[in-house]
């Protein structure tokens, strides 16, 4: 009897070490679902580099982020295209980004864009047009209409 329970008693403690072992083995800042499945980095990235530093918060559906961009390039814009952060298509108002981390928007297909703040506020500028200002936050949102 008391080897039986021995036994189990074992066995239970296995399959809850197992358990704790999945749970902890993703340590990945979001997961590879909805929008996120074809996105580059799943967790905070550190890129390039440089004297200036762009740190950029990409926010999609209910994760978020971060890069951390060394450059010696001008614009917010320019860093990100330089490390294939970002992508889109030049339009008279400056780069229409249409993909952020591999993740893509098209307001076509779905009524989805990425919107550009700046230290939490909506930014007057495009990322194409907008200098990099040392200390400052940048975010590009998945927004759906």
């Amino acid at each position: 009897m008391k080897k039986t329970i021995n036994s189990v008693l074992a066995v239970m403690l296995a399959v809850a070490f197992m358990l704790c072992l999945a749970a902890c083995g993703n340590s990945d800042n979001v997961s590879q679902t909805g929008v996120w499945e074809n996105a580059v980095y799943l967790k905070d990235t550190e890129l390039g580099e440089g004297e200036k530093t762009v740190v950029c918060k990409v926010e999609a559906e209910d994760n978020t982020i971060t890069f951390t961009v060394k450059t010696d390039k001008t614009t917010v814009g320019e860093a990100l295209l330089e490390n294939d952060i970002i992508a889109g298509e030049e339009s008279e108002y400056g780069l229409y980004i249409k993909s952020v981390n591999g993740i893509t928007a098209d307001y076509d297909v779905d009524k989805s864009y990425w919107a550009f703040y700046i230290d939490g506020e909506y930014a007057t500028s495009g990322v194409d047009t907008t200098d990099i200002t040392e200390g400052a936050t940048y975010s590009l949102v998945y927004t759906k209409e």
